[in-house]
């Protein structure tokens, strides 16, 4: 069965030209196209879309706030296709339940499977995009210092889980928490999965975002 893809875009010499990018592929079904969010919401809740691709600066409503509702009332999987001009939006749009923040600027092939691995369940993160995030996170959280305290309900985490969490908002990997904090990689693994269990998020991204803002959508 084919890909349900929906393509929500103000710019109309984007959206057909990502119909006809699209349609080149034979994994793909390109139900539709319009012109910004609010179209976007009503079409995925008239219609069976399996991934709606989203520009982030949309008349009406934008994409960040379509995928909220999107997210909320549809079984859709969000794909944000934006600019580097956007990198504002990047917490808000994850936070929101955006399955992947893409660049435009990509090749078809990047695009193609970026839309396969969302569909699959998985999160998609370009590197590019991932490192605007981590700088964001770097200066909205002091490193090592008492002067950011998270706004999340600590109740539910143990110690260990939330020194987890701080390192994640700083954009450390595993290896470099299971460094900073004396323990195997095994061990912080299992503590990021106990992390996403107590929180129903998917991914780290999501945690260091919760993390940081106290919010989980």
């Amino acid at each position: 069965m084919k890909i349900r893809v929906l393509i929500a875009d103000d710019n109309s010499f984007i959206r057909e030209g990502m119909r006809i990018i699209l349609n080149t592929f034979q994994e793909f079904e390109v139900l539709d196209t319009v012109g910004d969010g609010k179209e976007a919401v009503d079409y995925c809740k008239a219609n069976e879309v399996d991934v709606a691709l989203l520009d982030v600066r949309m008349p009406t409503m934008n994409g960040v706030e379509a995928t909220k509702l999107i997210t909320e009332q549809t079984k859709t999987k969000p794909l944000i296709l934006t600019t580097f001009d956007d990198d504002e939006y990047i917490l808000d749009a994850i936070r929101f339940g955006a399955k992947g923040y893409l660049l435009k600027n990509n090749d078809p092939e990047r695009i193609r499977d970026a839309i396969k691995s969302v569909h699959s369940g998985n999160n998609v993160l370009q590197d590019v995009v991932l490192d605007k995030l981590k700088t964001t996170m770097d200066g909205m959280a002091v490193k090592g210092s008492a002067a950011f305290e998270s706004p999340i309900d600590r109740t539910p985490f143990t110690e260990r889980e939330l020194e987890v969490m701080s390192l994640i908002a700083k954009g450390f990997s595993n290896k470099e928490i299971s460094k900073e904090l004396f323990i195997s990689e095994g061990t912080t693994a299992n503590y990021i999965t106990s992390i996403l269990n107590k929180t129903a998020l998917e991914h780290r991204t999501q945690i260091a975002i919760y993390y940081l803002t106290g919010k989980t959508r």
